[in-house]
């Protein structure tokens, strides 16, 4: 199967980026957003200045507020909110087409990973995941960007990654679906907790004990859930938590730095237009791994914090009195 004309459904930072790769080379790739302020910037100012504000779009990226108009794509990336995906593939006129889903979560009501939505909602779709350490400006920038593209079956992610891949946007082709899901979903969780720290002026070393410690609940959850311990230690796992909790520009960790500086997560939340996926995961993550017996005291703490049943001080007080437990644990 040869993999031609892309469609994207989500016209966010991310959506837009993997627009901007689609189109390299001047290949015609159609976006699908909401926002009709969005479609109107991209189609005459080729420019996303709502989500992606500064970035000149190749002018093959056209953008349209009609979904049945992705009809006739080879295969689409999903872009779209983790909790509005499943409401979005049902709307799709041929649910047949591969699906790569490029959003990271786990689905509230269900506690179910992004790749069984799809494959309940589009059964008849080669499922894929794309996940690894990304920010949307330096991707669409062109910056040098390295994924894993994860496929039950690796034939059918192979076309995509022969239509994606750039000297600068390396894809490698994994068959860990789950694993790549359970690192990008846990990793936002986790970012809040380290821009918690950093809000809080903690210093370098508990970020540090914090992202190591946060990887350590990544892999229990993973492994329960079926994943390889080595896609939890590559690009969409531990390359993806580290950038995540490291930097400003991740939407997470600025939520996170905020309540460490006193603001509520309903303020913070209240004020941004784009999406800190953590904020939707933490509760959900946290009942999935209470029903498995997972031990998950970062996650749970991240989720105290956002629905205000215990405040910053109080959190890191329940943290730091843990009884120690052998370090690969």
């Amino acid at each position: 199967m040869t993999i031609e004309s892309i469609g994207v459904l989500g016209g966010g930072a991310w959506g837009t980026a993997l627009a901007q790769v689609a189109a390299s080379g001047g290949r015609r790739t159609l976006l699908w957003a909401r926002e009709p302020e969005v479609v109107h910037g991209i189609n005459q100012a080729h420019e996303n200045r709502v989500f992606l504000p500064g970035q000149r779009l190749s002018p093959a990226v056209v953008a349209t507020t009609e979904l049945d108009e992705l009809a006739g794509c080879d295969a689409l990336l999903v872009v779209t909110p983790a909790q509005h995906m499943r409401s979005v593939l049902a709307g799709l006129a041929n649910c047949g087409k591969p699906l790569i889903l490029c959003s990271k979560g786990i689905e509230a009501d269900s506690g179910a990973l992004l790749h069984q939505v799809a494959r309940e909602v589009c059964p008849a779709s080669d499922i894929m995941v794309l996940s690894g350490p990304t920010f949307a400006h330096e991707v669409a920038a062109g910056y040098p960007t390295a994924l894993t593209v994860a496929a039950e079956k690796l034939g059918a992610a192979e076309p995509v990654r022969q239509r994606l891949a750039l000297p600068q946007f390396r894809l490698y082709l994994s068959e860990d679906v789950a694993g790549a899901e359970v690192g990008g979903a846990v990793k936002n969780v986790l970012a809040i907790a380290c821009g918690v720290v950093e809000g809080k002026g903690l210093g370098q070393n508990a970020r540090s004990a914090l992202i190591a410690r946060g990887f350590a609940e990544m892999t229990r959850f993973g492994l329960a859930l079926g994943a390889r311990r080595e896609t939890l230690a590559g690009l969409s796992g531990l390359g993806d938590l580290v950038l995540t909790c490291s930097s400003t520009s991740s939407r997470n960790f600025s939520l996170g730095q905020g309540i460490g500086q006193g603001r509520s997560a309903a303020e913070l939340m209240a004020d941004r237009r784009t999406v800190a996926e953590g904020a939707f995961t933490a509760p959900v993550l946290r009942r999935v791994a209470d029903e498995r017996g997972i031990d998950m005291p970062i996650v749970a703490a991240v989720d105290d914090l956002l629905a205000g049943r215990s405040d910053v001080d109080a959190v890191l007080e329940n943290l730091l009195s843990r009884p120690p437990r052998p370090e690969g644990n």
